[in-house]
């Protein structure tokens, strides 16, 4: 039986280590990304921009040594031994020291999609009925957007100007779809996050009016911190649009730094009981940082109430998700609808 096993596991692990399958198995994944993505980059971790499309033969060595730690104990028990060692897991061992990385800087880093909460969305289990799914078109248009990938061939848009390749036309065109959709979802998904964290709020509260007769989005009826109220206003922009590259090229999160700043300026005017909040989401994801604080300090309070510890990154999982979800609506929205009643 002793040696029945020491050839099992022997047989078992002698495919982890320098395998031709598994470099056969990379091949085919990497040329079915490319084919699918025209672009090699799925591969690169998220952290660098990339989609984290992890290699077969990178991962091997590491799935076999959490199996066999994790089985250690249990095999010191079935053997009857203290001190329990396998040969093959000190070779895998030595064999990954030369991997392990040192310091090195990537050789390409997108500093916008690598900033905190941009890739939220890649991370977020797809469950639909909780509102966190991404249809098909949905996926491509974020990949693409991702990647600076070309998402269709230049047409002319419903606005009559020229829709470019990389879809980017669509997020800044003025008759863009779902614009008031997007506000409504991303306001809604604040609201309803202050409900579960057992904060009345108001939407629109009329008591707070500018000088021109708007609104904010939001205010709590009950005071949030120092004995003042929060009033926010949500915002989405473009990170790529003509008017704001020349920031988010140099600082990640400039767009919606920008756009955050302007929306302190309209709301000035309300009264020193209101702690004025914009939160400013990019279509590439970056949030800027007063709202990034208060969504972190609400995620906070939703676990005080619920217990559940992940409440603040399921909350930026939805809002990623709301800002991919739409981003495809509006690049769909470029294109001229036809109806079968038009002669073809």
């Amino acid at each position: 039986m002793l040696r029945g096993g020491e050839t099992y596991i022997s047989s078992s692990s002698s495919t982890v280590l320098g395998s031709p399958l598994l470099e056969k198995m990379d091949t085919q994944m990497q040329n079915g990304l490319e084919k699918s993505l025209t672009s090699s980059l799925a591969t690169l971790p998220i952290r660098n921009g990339g989609l984290g499309i992890r290699q077969v033969s990178m991962l091997a060595t590491s799935a076999f040594l959490a199996s066999a730690a994790s089985t250690r104990s249990l095999v010191g028990a079935v053997l009857e031994v203290d001190e329990w060692s396998d040969a093959y897991m000190e070779e895998i061992m030595e064999a990954r020291k030369p991997m392990m990385p040192d310091g090195v800087e990537p050789a390409l880093t997108s500093q916008t999609v690598t900033s905190p909460h941009a890739e939220d969305w890649l991370s977020t289990v797809p469950v639909s009925s909780c509102g966190l799914g991404l249809s098909n078109e949905a996926v491509r248009v974020a990949i693409g957007l991702r990647l600076g990938l070309d998402l269709c061939a230049p047409h002319q848009c419903q606005c009559g100007e020229i829709a470019d390749p990389g879809g980017h036309h669509g997020l800044v065109c003025r008759r863009s779809t779902g614009r008031a959709a997007r506000h409504f979802a991303v306001n809604d998904i604040i609201w309803r996050a202050l409900i579960k964290a057992d904060i009345p709020s108001s939407k629109e509260p009329p008591g707070l009016i500018r000088c021109d007769g708007k609104r904010p989005d939001g205010a709590t009826l009950v005071p949030w911190a120092r004995g003042k109220y929060v009033a926010w206003d949500a915002t989405t922009i473009h990170t790529c649009a003509a008017s704001y590259i020349h920031m988010t090229s140099v600082m990640p999160g400039g767009a919606a730094e920008h756009a955050a700043d302007r929306k302190r300026a309209k709301y000035s005017s309300l009264p020193a009981t209101h702690e004025f909040v914009p939160v400013a989401v990019e279509s590439l994801g970056p949030v800027n940082r007063a709202g990034r604080e208060f969504l972190m300090e609400l995620g906070r309070r939703m676990t005080v109430v619920s217990g559940d510890p992940l409440e603040t990154v399921h909350l930026f999982q939805r809002l990623s998700i709301c800002t991919q979800r739409f981003n495809a609506v509006a690049f769909r929205g470029t294109f001229t609808q036809c109806t079968g009643d038009e002669d073809h």
